[in-house]
């Protein structure tokens, strides 16, 4: 569970914890450590620290999704909703499992355990439920390394389309500018 703060965070510039909170997590399910806020926490357990491969799932969103850290964080915990998840297994890459949780067959599990009217949740128990295929490795590896080209494909065909719209936008410009 992400640490529970009793009040509002007061971010200090040189507080000791950096605190990964929902704003840090990004679109491509990474969490982005450069603009986290720090504070003067006092005394926590170390089992709060995140570290490199930790997934942080996205209990309240619209989105039930993680995000991985992809480089070591240094001392940074998770605050209150989002959920800490640690692989201990071999056999799971971080990678493959934050892929594999935001794919349709997660995604109506999750929905299907959400509770609440008006903010949607997941809990920690409901997650843990949550079956999760895992097959070797090698495979594991392959899937990875497709989803990452296939997101890059759907980042270079954005790019392009807002190229030609421009492009072609321009050109309208200048015929309609040539023919007063």
């Amino acid at each position: 569970m992400g640490f529970s703060f009793r009040s509002r965070l007061e971010s200090l510039k040189s507080g000791e914890v950096g605190i990964i909170q929902m704003k840090d997590l990004t679109d491509e399910n990474i969490v982005n450590c450069e603009n986290l806020s720090h504070v003067d926490m006092g005394k926590f357990s170390e089992s709060h620290l995140v570290r490199k491969g930790d997934l942080i799932f996205r209990s309240r969103s619209l989105t039930s999704t993680s995000a991985i850290l992809s480089d070591e964080p240094g001392h940074v915990v998770v605050s209150a909703p989002l959920l800490r998840i640690r692989i201990t297994s071999p056999n799971v890459m971080p990678e493959y499992l934050n892929w594999f949780i935001s794919q349709l067959p997660a995604q109506i599990f999750l929905a299907s355990q959400a509770r609440g009217t008006t903010q949607k949740m997941i809990s920690k128990e409901a997650l843990e439920m949550l079956q999760v295929d895992v097959p070797p490795l090698e495979k594991q590896k392959m899937i990875v390394t497709l989803a990452a080209l296939a997101e890059e494909e759907q980042r270079i065909m954005k790019k392009l389309a807002l190229k030609r719209k421009q492009y072609v936008s321009a050109k309208l410009i200048r015929e309609a500018q040539e023919n007063k």
